[in-house]
């Protein structure tokens, strides 16, 4: 789905209690609710759009077999761990997260530290009934704090939303704080799609937490919340809907935690390895170039991590990880894979792992990642990769001449990632050499608001890279799907 527009120092924006862990293929970072907090105001001070998750056990399970969630999760600007079970398998996997940071008390505390800061929210979904008495509950609690908006859309499939009208009236409420209650992973896809159209400095999925606010639903005592009982309460109140679910994901969730420990279980056997420096950082002409340690575990990525983020700061249009000399990677090796991975796509770079040893590959397929990386065989394919991507406009452009791409066939939800991917260099390639950008849609067969919500993220990001951008020879397919949405005003020249 979309990718942030913009990056900003990310030790403000994030402050994290260690690196960055990936448990079953969702990339968690290592923060306590207090950061959270801190995280988020500097995102609103930001005043650019960022979208968070709250991923519990459910969340995590459902990630394993939708591959488009997976996806959102990568390009999230924060995820944070909301269930017990996922801090326990945080332990096993050698990198500790800190706490649960539960949606469910995040939500009350922001509705306080936004009284005081004199934020905005919008609530987005939930049955009309239940949003309005948690409005007045809200209203009740903090008497100050200023409600933007709230909304109940008819219960709908994603593709058959009015997403023109909600977007509308949540642009022209100008929220600080978007809640979004859809449910998992409506909400997750109704956000990754639409954050940057409406806009709001933060945006996040809350799923049953209004039922909370509403008083619908009691949260369990505090002894089974800080035990990690909290989902057996819930299955008490709500054991017809919720017994399949959590039977389900439990199963799904122990066998793949057992799998993910099993291949990195090394990490605590195996005899610990001085650290050694091969040449990490090394620039070629258009690529930076890093190579993986023997091990990398936790304890190595605490001591490379910050050299690996700044490599990513040059002008460099590409970056090569060379694992050839991995023979062991856990959860925070592979947490920090994904967080590079997340840094070049926002910043319009492209990665490749290179020689990956068996040791990462098999990570990779356990936590079903595979398809995430680009892979090559050797520097040399590498290299190619990266100036293909970066090069995928016509090679007779001129600065003088706008720089061409076209799109064709179908350009919907489960494809919007490799179309974003050649738009991201598209438009990079354009700031550096000043050239204007042309995307050709005449070959475009089907466009659903996916697609919708790629264009519009594509002319965002060239506005905020002050790039002229221009779609250009609509098919009539393409003009039908933004009347439909109110979106025709993406084609202005």
């Amino acid at each position: 789905m979309s990718t942030p527009p913009d990056r900003m120092t990310e030790a403000a924006l994030n402050p994290r209690s260690g690196p960055s862990l990936s448990i079953l293929g969702v990339p968690f970072d290592n923060v306590t609710t207090c950061q959270t907090l801190e995280t988020i105001s500097g995102m609103i001070a930001s005043r650019k759009p960022h979208y968070i998750a709250t991923a519990n056990v459910d969340f995590t399970a459902l990630a394993m077999y939708d591959e488009e969630l997976r996806r959102i999760l990568l390009d999230a600007h924060l995820v944070v761990c909301d269930g017990m079970p996922l801090v326990w398998a945080s332990r096993w996997l050698g990198n500790a997260l800190p706490e649960r940071v539960a949606g469910s008390d995040l939500v009350p505390k922001l509705l306080a530290l936004a009284e005081e800061k004199r934020w905005s929210v919008y609530f987005l979904g939930g049955q009309k009934e239940v949003a309005m008495k948690a409005m007045q509950m809200i209203q009740e609690r903090h008497p100050r704090l200023k409600i933007a908006g709230v909304m109940s859309p008819p219960f709908k499939p994603l593709q058959e939303m009015d997403h023109a009208t909600i977007c509308a009236d949540i642009r022209s409420a100008d929220p600080d704080l978007l809640f979004v209650s859809f449910g998992c992973p409506k909400q997750e896809k109704w956000i990754a799609t639409n954050y940057l159209r409406v806009g709001a400095p933060v945006t996040m999925g809350v799923g049953a937490t209004i039922d909370f606010l509403a008083g619908r639903m009691k949260r369990a005592p505090r002894w089974m919340q800080l035990s990690g009982l909290e989902w057996l309460y819930r299955l008490l109140q709500e054991p017809r809907r919720l017994f399949k679910r959590y039977a389900t994901d439990f199963v799904v969730f122990g066998l793949m935690i057992g799998k993910q420990w099993w291949v990195t279980r090394g990490g605590k056997s195996a005899p610990p390895v001085a650290t050694k420096s091969k040449a990490p950082d090394v620039q070629l002409s258009s690529v930076a170039e890093l190579f993986c340690p023997d091990r990398l575990d936790a304890a190595e990525v605490r001591v490379i991590e910050q050299g690996w983020m700044i490599s990513l700061e040059g002008p460099e249009e590409g970056v090569i990880i060379d694992c050839a000399d991995a023979q062991f990677i856990d959860s925070t090796g592979l947490g920090l894979l994904m967080r590079m991975q997340k840094r070049c796509r926002q910043s319009g770079k492209h990665l490749v792992l290179t020689s990956t040893s068996q040791a990462v590959l098999k990570l990779l397929q356990i936590t079903r990642l595979n398809s995430f990386f680009t892979q090559a065989a050797s520097r040399e394919e590498a290299l190619n990769k990266i100036l293909n991507a970066a090069g995928s406009v016509s090679s007779s452009s001129t600065k003088a001449m706008p720089l061409h791409l076209n799109w064709s066939g179908a350009v919907s939800t489960s494809g919007v990632n490799d179309l974003w991917r050649g738009a991201l260099g598209v438009i990079q390639n354009a700031a550096d050499t000043r050239n204007s950008v042309v995307i050709d849609l005449k070959e475009v067969q089907m466009m659903d608001i996916g697609g919708l919500g790629l264009m519009a993220r594509v002319k965002d990001l060239a506005t905020t890279r002050q790039i002229h951008l221009r779609f250009t020879n609509a098919s009539p397919v393409v003009h039908e799907s933004l009347r439909h949405e109110q979106m025709e005003y993406l084609l202005a020249s």
